[in-house]
């Protein structure tokens, strides 16, 4: 069973620091691109920031940029977001997402994803 797992989530005050984990299971995530998405309430789902396959190709939304940083191992199927400078506008469920099997190149997109965590809930106090 293919199943992603985050964790790390919290209450912290503006201008803290967390770092989320997601752990992969039931399939090879190595060759696989993946990415972290966050919803706020009443708003819709967005994109934060993607890694590809290798780990060597990055991307962050504007919003998250020079404070957020993405990175995987993929020996170990775990995908993380250290998230430093964090805003009240952070607030929301993150959430880590895998592109298909052998999908090395990411995508902002998150219907370009098909499978999806529980999510973690980050909420950063002013």
């Amino acid at each position: 069973q293919v199943q992603l797992v985050e964790s790390g989530g919290g209450l912290v005050q503006a201008g803290g620091s967390l770092r989320l984990s997601c752990a992969a299971s039931g399939r090879t995530f190595s060759n696989t691109a993946m990415g972290w998405f966050r919803q706020a309430p009443g708003k819709e789902r967005e994109f934060v920031a993607r890694i590809s396959g290798s780990g060597s190709i990055t991307y962050y939304a504007d919003s998250v940029k020079g404070r957020f940083t993405i990175s995987r191992v993929n020996a170990g199927n775990t995908l993380y977001l250290q998230m430093n400078s964090l805003k009240p506008e952070d607030t929301a469920v993150y959430y880590c997402a895998a592109r298909p099997l052998g999908f090395g190149v990411g995508s902002s997109s998150p219907n370009a994803y098909d499978c999806w965590g529980q999510g973690t809930q980050v909420t950063v106090s002013s």
